[in-house]
C-alpha cells in the first residue's frame, strides 16, 4: 500500500522538504544529478529504478522546479538541477556523511575535495586546509576505501562515478 505524499494537518517545514524529496528514490535521483548524470537512460540504468517511477519522480521534480528539462544531444532531452535542486548539495553531502559514518564498515564510498587546494571537504561544506566554505561547482568527487573498484559487470556510469571528478560534470 502506497503511503500518501501529503501529510495533511502538518505545520512544519521538515514535513513540507518531506513532501518533494522523501520519497525513496529521489535523493537518489538529486544525488545522481550531483554527480553527473543527466540523461532518462542512465538514471535508469545507475538507479535500476523502475521505468514508470522514474518518468514519475522526474516529471514530479521538473514540476517542483527542482529539476529542468534541457535539450540535449540530438533529440535528447536531459535533466539538470535548478538552484532549488542545487540547494540540495549540503542535504546530500551530510547525509551521505551521516551513512559513511553509521553504515560503511569498510570506510567512506566517496570523498569529496575542494578543487581549488585539494583540501578535504567537511559534512558541513568547509576546507579542512583552507577553511572555505566549498561550493558545489567546486567540489571534487574522489572514491574512498569503501568504494569498490568497478568490475566488468558495471555499468558505464557505474564506472565513470568511481573515477575522480568534478560534481555538475555530465557523465557524457
Amino acid at each position: 500500500m502506497a503511503l500518501p505524499r501529503e501529510y495533511t494537518g502538518q505545520a512544519c517545514s521538515i514535513v513540507r522538504a518531506l513532501e518533494i524529496v522523501g520519497e525513496r528514490w529521489t535523493l537518489l535521483i538529486v544525488r545522481d544529478a550531483v554527480f553527473g548524470v543527466r540523461r532518462f537512460s542512465d538514471f535508469l540504468e545507475h538507479l535500476g529504478t523502475p521505468r514508470a517511477v522514474l518518468t514519475e519522480r522526474l516529471e514530479f521534480l521538473v514540476r517542483e522546479e527542482v529539476m529542468t528539462r534541457v535539450p540535449g544531444p540530438g533529440k535528447r532531452s536531459e535533466y539538470e538541477l535548478t538552484a532549488k535542486g542545487l540547494a540540495l548539495w549540503p542535504v546530500v553531502r551530510s547525509l551521505s556523511a551521516w551513512g559513511d559514518e553509521f553504515y560503511a564498515p569498510e570506510g567512506r564510498r566517496r570523498v569529496f575535495v575542494h578543487a581549488s587546494c585539494g583540501g578535504e571537504v567537511t559534512p558541513a561544506g568547509a576546507c579542512v586546509t583552507c577553511g572555505a566554505q566549498v561550493p558545489i561547482a567546486e567540489t571534487v568527487m574522489t572514491p574512498g576505501p569503501g568504494l569498490p573498484p568497478p568490475s566488468p559487470q558495471d555499468s558505464p556510469i557505474t564506472a565513470a562515478l568511481a573515477e575522480p571528478r568534478p560534481l555538475l560534470l555530465p557523465v557524457h
